[in-house]
């Protein structure tokens, strides 16, 4: 039996290019891992089957889990003649913007590779995580922040910020937001001529964050789906409006959302501003660092 932490992410910066042919999308994005996670408990079993636990209901457990597809994938991949139990513990918010299942996907592939003496390097796992979602590589790299490119399957570690850790207050809406939704939303508003574009760019933001100047951090904070996800979701407007009225110069929304998060100088004022947003009932509020 093998347990693992599956740690969520924010997005520091998301930039959404075009749509490709494939109906994804090209972006340029900053992930920071942080410290919120799930755990990941595999057992092996005598036979193929793959079961799913979970004691979070809005979580599948059958063929749609990605942690379920990571198994499969490499059961077929390598003609794997073995099972798994796969139990989840949920802590991070379901759909939220967080890559829950992305990182339950990569703590998988991870995870299975020791129990099943598969002997793949990083590269490899990290090109098998591209096949089951577009955040999963970033987890199996184990960097606190990474760049990434292509739909963001494409990783390169920031190495500038290797020894940086950022404290964030994290509000999360108790909304549902589908992600397909909102990018086919963005195709509709954004012709190639509108496209929302950042007065900041990612070399900018790294100097900001690497020198923890929270002012000059916030000019650079940018999310291409903010304005769409807003629209669909006033709830997640109002959150970002919430956190800025707590007097946070730096906050953004995660992914699609609906997670929206600030950046604060140190756990004392995380903690501060945490004891003052969780009067609100219609969030769920975390206090988080980089991991």
């Amino acid at each position: 039996m093998l347990t693992l932490n599956s740690y969520a992410k924010v997005n520091l910066y998301l930039e959404v290019l075009k749509r490709r042919e494939d109906g994804y999308h090209d972006i340029k994005t900053v992930f920071e891992r942080i410290n919120l996670s799930d755990k990941i408990i595999l057992k092996p079993r005598p036979d193929k089957k793959i079961r799913i636990y979970c004691d979070e209901k809005d979580v599948p457990t059958g063929e749609t889990n990605l942690a379920y597809k990571s198994a499969k994938l490499l059961q077929d991949e390598f003609n794997i003649n073995k099972g798994v139990d796969i139990k989840i513990i949920k802590r991070i918010p379901v759909g939220a913007g967080l890559g829950g299942g992305s990182s339950n996907a990569a703590a998988t592939l991870s995870g299975l590779n020791r129990l099943w003496r598969l002997g793949l390097k990083r590269e490899q796992l990290s090109r098998l995580a591209a096949r089951i979602g577009s955040d999963c590589p970033f987890f199996v790299y184990d960097i606190p922040f990474g760049l990434g490119r292509g739909r963001g399957e494409r990783i390169e570690p920031i190495s500038s910020l290797k020894r940086t850790r950022l404290w964030h207050v994290l509000l999360v809406p108790k909304i549902k937001v589908l992600t397909p939704r909102i990018y086919k939303e963005w195709d509709k508003k954004n012709t190639k001529a509108a496209l929302t574009r950042p007065e900041y760019n990612v070399n900018i933001l790294t100097s900001a964050l690497r020198k923890t100047d929270l002012l000059l951090t916030g000019k650079s904070l940018f999310n291409s789906l903010e304005p769409v996800s807003f629209a669909l979701q006033p709830s997640i407007g109002y959150a970002k409006k919430k956190l800025v009225r707590f007097g946070m110069e730096a906050v953004l929304m995660s992914g699609s959302g609906p997670a929206v998060f600030g950046v604060v100088a140190c756990r004392k004022r995380a903690l501060t501003l945490y004891s003052q947003a969780k009067e609100d009932r219609r969030f769920r509020p975390f206090v988080v660092r980089t991991k």
